[in-house]
């Protein structure tokens, strides 16, 4: 489960980061929003998915919630989520 949870971790990110440095300026300054709404579906499934699977870990774990939090929060930060996948899961092999 860890393993899957890094992968989605690393394809959160980079969703996120290219939304936010790619698809968004391509609509805001190039004026093409078609970018936004397929780097932004992909994004949020991915986010719901890194949330779903934060939470089973939670409990598979027994994580306490603050650093429950921490790893949610995390996502909604550029570059959040690598930060995490380092500090929390660059032991962990599964």
């Amino acid at each position: 489960m860890t393993r899957l949870f890094k992968i989605v971790a690393t394809l959160e990110g980079v969703s996120l980061l290219a939304l936010l440095f790619i698809a968004m300026p391509l609509k805001y300054v190039w004026d093409m929003p078609e970018y936004v709404r397929v780097v932004g579906m992909a994004h949020g499934l991915l986010f719901i998915v890194y949330i779903i699977i934060a939470s089973m870990l939670k409990s598979e774990l027994k994580w306490p919630f603050s650093k429950y939090l921490i790893i949610c929060l995390a996502s909604v930060i550029p570059f959040g989520t690598f930060y995490i996948e380092y500090k929390y899961f660059k032991n962990i092999e599964n």
